[in-house]
Order: C-alpha cells, then sequence, then structure tokens
C-alpha cells in the first residue's frame, strides 16, 4: 500500500468555551473542557496537536496535549473566518487540514479550531459530517488520504 493510501486519521475540535472579556482566553469550564479533550484522545496515541494561533484555540490545545503529551504547532491558517468569502476560508482551511493530515499518514493528529471556520470548510470536505453547532470542546473524527476526507469510523463527542 502506497503512503497515499495510508490513511491518516484526523480529530478536529473546536476551542474550549472562551471569555472575550479577557482577551479571549478559556474559561473555567473551557479548561475543563481541553482536558476532557485529552483525556478521551489519550487511548488514540496522538502523534501531535495543532491549533489556531488564536488564544482561546491555543490554550485548548496546549491543555489537551499536555494530558497525552505531545507538543503542539500552531498555524494562522487555521484561525477564523474574517472577512474572507466563504469560499476563501474554505480553500484556507481545507488547505491547512490536508497539508496537516499529509505530515501524519498512518498516524492521528488533533486540530483545534473555530466552530465557523471548520463548519464551512468541513461541509465542502466532508458531505454529512456534523459539523454546525460544534460545541465548544467537541470532537470530530475524520480520515484523509489519496482518495480525500471521509468520515472517521467513530465520532466521539461529550
Amino acid at each position: 500500500m502506497g503512503d497515499l493510501h495510508c490513511p491518516a486519521r484526523v480529530f478536529v475540535a473546536r476551542h474550549g468555551e472562551a471569555s472575550y472579556v479577557d482577551g479571549e482566553r478559556l474559561t473555567a469550564a473551557g479548561e475543563r473542557q481541553a482536558r476532557e479533550l485529552g483525556e478521551r484522545l489519550r487511548g488514540e496515541r496522538l502523534a501531535g496537536v495543532h491549533a489556531s494561533s488564536m488564544p482561546r484555540a491555543a490554550e485548548t490545545a496546549r491543555i489537551a496535549a499536555s494530558v497525552v503529551g505531545v507538543a503542539v504547532d500552531v498555524h494562522d491558517e487555521l484561525g477564523e473566518a474574517g472577512v474572507e468569502s466563504e469560499e476563501q476560508v474554505a480553500e484556507r482551511i481545507s488547505a491547512a487540514l490536508a497539508g496537516i493530515a499529509d505530515s501524519y499518514r498512518g498516524e492521528a493528529v488533533l486540530v483545534v479550531g473555530h466552530q465557523a471556520a471548520f463548519g464551512i470548510a468541513l461541509a465542502r470536505m466532508v458531505p454529512g459530517a456534523p459539523v454546525a453547532g460544534l460545541d465548544p470542546g467537541a470532537l470530530l473524527a475524520l480520515e484523509h488520504d489519496a482518495d480525500g476526507w471521509t468520515l472517521g469510523e467513530t465520532s466521539r463527542r461529550k
């Protein structure tokens, strides 16, 4: 089996609950959600964690990564939807997720981002993906290989 046919398991998560008055930092509930995210993924043997560079997503990723014992890489291109068109957001997020997945063939990785940006992109990438209304700390399992994206065998929500 060629490397491109060996799927990457990509767990996509929304950041934990945040206070937008306090520099977009996680609330106590958001910190708990981030720890629970790490706990839910402990058995998945994550090879890495990636996150939007926005504070609430990066903080969620750092907390979850500390539970599973892996490093975090932050990416500006995983940021929220802003002044871009929906098509531009979808292209930006899709390219970022595909690049991450290509680095983790045969492995599992967590990517922490934002509901709107993920929702726009995932609706185009994985028809039927339950992305609308991703709760803070919610998790969606995807797989990516040479044939594209599919919903993973297990979508975990808590």
